[in-house]
């Protein structure tokens, strides 16, 4: 089987027993503590908190995956070896208080024995023993299940059932949380088979594991106690490439005379004879002992492997819309794209490479993954100028590392200078030490991992934040009631706590829209015991509560109090034109640009709107335009904006959410007409006319890979319009002449000025050769057989001065 056939069989094995086949998720994950899609269980983890209710209780899927950040982080291992990656496709399935170990581990079994014939004697099954301390007891029921299958198949239960402790075998998604026991499945691939499970869990590349099954049936409790779940939950893992690999190498289980390698796959062999191709290299398979002293072909090989790998990851993830830039998702992707630029510099390949192959991925995995192909444009827009970019850069970084190496005292090159490389210049740590054994020297690494945890120092430092903390003595939500706008102008509110002196109110309900979301807090003020108090800014506290900064404390003001609440109509609707007007914005870029447009932040106040967003160059001029256009054309139809809450999972297919957002079961839809559909708890106008005038002041580029728009609507787009008319109508008047005809005014003007210059330059020019002739002849002192001149010149330019010289 090839892995397209692997991946299509595993699907219809569990849609056969009733699993609904769902998509990958994004690889920009629904955590916000996490960089990428790490694992195949990250879009089901709401299921498993009780956030969301599932749709179905039993699903089977592929997920894509990167780990090359945070705590799985592979990237230095990959090429290295033959089976880690920074991208890789994890086979799952999944229960959610359905079926669980009686069920799940019978069919495991059938597919690798009967479907798939891996031959029965070469697998080893793991059960969770805990040691002392440990949590849980003896996964006793899995291993009934696994030895009533031994005994079946003829097998020695005492030796294909293998224990593991915490760390091998009890699986858990946090420090708190759903966890429980997990039984691995490990393949012997040694050429005789008979290590009777000796290498399990013992870091053989000879001995790999297949599948995890899962069974969560724990939550671990911030006390340290795990107590049963209500419902259990079943989540399995399976690496693609390494089943597809196995089978590749073992030509069907026929041949384990070699090392079994995930590479050697029909998943890699187009990409590595596209680089084969242009190298006029071959890929021979060979994998180093260490990682000094490699041998020619060692080197090719490893450089093989990193280039197809990350153009894989590459791919998806910019598919996915994740771009490289300079901190966080993008940063690591960065990493791995000038990873990858300089293993094919070290192939001699030209500039441009990585991008044709981002085509040969496109052709290859579209079939299970349709996202590719409508975003293969952009894929392969984005490596060329981020590899055409960085190879200026990888010239000077190499340039650098030749003095390092000639410089070398004892010739070994400072952890110091090590990382200097690798943060100015993007040079991975194994790059540097493969340039520096080829002559002769060796690096500090002690001394970069020092200077690396120097600076993840200085980021959690950057990070750190005061919180104004609620009191412990309520547990009372306050209700957003601003929505409706009839409860914006004297709303009786009660306190339910006070902080700081009388400095932070917390209202039993307010109709003060909090910042959040992008969206700058209301105005506005309160009133108590008849005198006013100005609400300077509205904020969420670390606790969730609301806080209401005032611009004085209210002396004596105390728990149970009634204020009257009054918010700035007239903010709050310029700050719901700017925020309809985002949605709007966000619509017509993807219709302009591309559907790889994403937001990447934004910011809506009263006076204007900021919307970042994901582009790899800079918009034209015409394209502005362009976008300016289709809005006004939104807002002069007159759009209904229809606001509705709904299931997190009835949400409409075609609605936008923000992946760095977390959503519960229910969620606020925002509808603008039948082109917009977003996710959003902000304020907006009921229709579109209702922002009047839409005018965008700035088009930037914040990041790399990172563009920002700067608009304003309403009243403000209007003051803009009437200073750019007034200004035109004041040069109008200057220049002596009709609107029209101003610009061809200013550029007769511009043409004169030129001709004037040149006139004025060969008459200074004139100047000049007398004044030199002039010092030439007047100062004639020498000084050791050289003339001298010594003279103050005055009414000269710098310029003028130099030419003199």
């Amino acid at each position: 089987m090839n892995s397209e056939q692997v991946r299509q069989s595993f699907f219809e094995f569990f849609q056969s027993r009733g699993h609904t086949l769902v998509h990958s998720s994004s690889l920009k994950p629904n955590s916000p503590n996490l960089l990428f899609t790490n694992a195949g269980m990250n879009q089901f983890v709401p299921y498993f908190l009780g956030e969301r209710t599932p749709n179905t209780r039993r699903v089977v899927d592929t997920q894509k995956c990167i780990r090359a950040g945070g705590k799985h982080n592979d990237l230095d291992d990959v090429g290295f070896d033959t089976y880690h990656h920074t991208f890789f496709e994890m086979l799952g399935n999944w229960s959610f208080g359905d079926f669980f170990k009686k069920e799940i581990i019978p069919w495991a079994w059938e597919l690798l024995v009967k479907v798939w014939n891996f031959p029965k004697d070469r697998l080893y099954v793991t059960v969770y023993r805990p040691a002392e301390g440990e949590p849980a007891g003896f996964d006793q029921e899995a291993y009934d299940v696994w030895k009533n299958i031994m005994l079946l198949e003829g097998l020695d239960p005492e030796i294909h059932i293998k224990y593991g402790g915490k760390r091998d075998n009890f699986w858990m998604m946090g420090d708190t949380g759903p966890c429980g026991p997990c039984s691995e499945i490990h393949i012997d691939l040694t050429p005789n088979g008979d290590t009777q499970g000796e290498l399990v869990n013992a870091g053989s590349p000879w001995c790999i594991e297949l599948w995890n099954l899962v069974f969560m049936q724990f939550n671990a409790l911030p006390d340290g106690r795990f107590v049963e779940l209500p419902k259990f939950n079943v989540d399995t893992g399976m690496g693609l490439e390494r089943v597809a690999g196995i089978l590749a190498k073992t030509k069907n289980f026929t041949d384990f005379s070699g090392l079994p390698s995930n590479y050697d796959s029909d998943l890699f062999s187009d990409i590595f004879h596209a680089i084969g191709d242009m190298s006029g290299c071959q890929y021979n398979g060979t994998t180093p002992k260490t990682r000094s002293n490699l041998s020619k072909d060692e080197h090719i090989d490893f450089a093989f492997r990193v280039i197809a790998d990350h153009v894989r990851a590459l791919t998806f993830a910019i598919a996915d819309g994740i771009f490289p830039s300079n901190e966080g998702r993008g940063y690591v992707l960065r990493r791995i794209l000038r990873r990858a630029v300089t293993f094919c510099n070290n192939l001699k390949i030209p500039t441009g490479a990585l991008a044709k192959l981002s085509k040969v991925v496109v052709d290859k995995m579209v079939g299970c993954f349709p996202e590719l192909k409508k975003e293969s444009e952009t894929i392969y827009k984005v490596i060329y100028s981020e590899e055409l970019s960085f190879r200026r850069t990888l010239d000077r970084g190499l340039e650098m590392l030749d003095d390092l190496i000639k410089n070398a005292k004892n010739r070994i090159i400072t952890g110091k200078d090590v990382f200097l490389l690798y943060d100015t210049y993007g040079f991975p740590l194994d790059l540097t030490q493969l340039i520096a054994e080829e002559h002769g020297c060796s690096i500090d690494v002690a001394g970069f991992d020092a200077e690396m945890d120097k600076q993840r120092t200085r980021a959690r430092a950057a990070q750190k934040k005061s919180d104004i903390l609620v009191s412990d003595n309520t547990n009372a939500d306050t209700r957003f009631i601003g929505y409706d706008l009839g409860n914006n102008n004297d709303c009786l509110c009660k306190v339910i706590d006070v902080l700081e002196n009388g400095k932070f109110l917390v209202l039993d309900k307010t109709p003060f829209y909090a910042e959040c979301g992008g969206q700058a807090s209301d105005s506005g003020y309160i009133t108590c015991n008849d005198k006013k108090y100005t609400i300077k800014h509205v904020s969420k506290s670390k606790n969730g509560q609301i806080l209401h900064e005032l611009n004085e404390p209210i002396d004596g003001i105390k728990n149970g109090n009634a204020i009257i609440a009054h918010v700035d109509e007239h903010g709050r609707l310029n700050a719901s034109r700017n925020h309809t007007a985002t949605h709007i914005l966000h619509w017509a870029l993807r219709k302009v640009l591309g559907s790889h447009v994403n937001q990447a932040g934004s910011s809506v106040d009263p006076k204007r709107l900021r919307f970042d967003f994901n582009h790899f160059e800079a918009m034209t001029s015409e394209q502005v335009r362009e976008v300016e256009k289709l809005i006004q054309e939104k807002v002069l139809s007159c759009e209904n904006v229809v606001i509705y809450e709904t299931e997190f999972n009835n949400k409409p297919a075609d609605c936008i959410a923000n992946f760095d957002e977390k959503y519960g079961d229910i969620v606020r839809v925002v509808k603008i007409g039948d082109f917009s559909t977003e996710l959003c708890g902000g304020c907006h106008v009921s229709n579109s006319s209702e922002i009047c005038l839409f005018k965008i002041i700035s088009e930037s580029s914040i990041a790399a890979g990172i563009r920002r728009i700067e608009a304003v609507t309403g009243d403000e787009a209007c003051i803009l319009a009437n200073k750019d008319a007034d200004l035109i109508d004041l040069l109008s008047k200057k220049m002596e002449c009709g609107e029209k005809a101003l610009v061809s005014k200013i550029n007769d003007m511009i043409n004169e000025n030129h001709e004037f210059s040149l006139k004025i330059r060969e008459i200074r020019n004139s100047e000049l050769k007398v004044e030199v002739e002039r010092l030439l002849t007047t100062q004639t002192a020498l000084e050791n057989g050289v003339m001298k001149i010594e003279e103050s010149l005055h009414d000269f330019s710098a310029d003028e001065l130099r030419n003199i010289a």
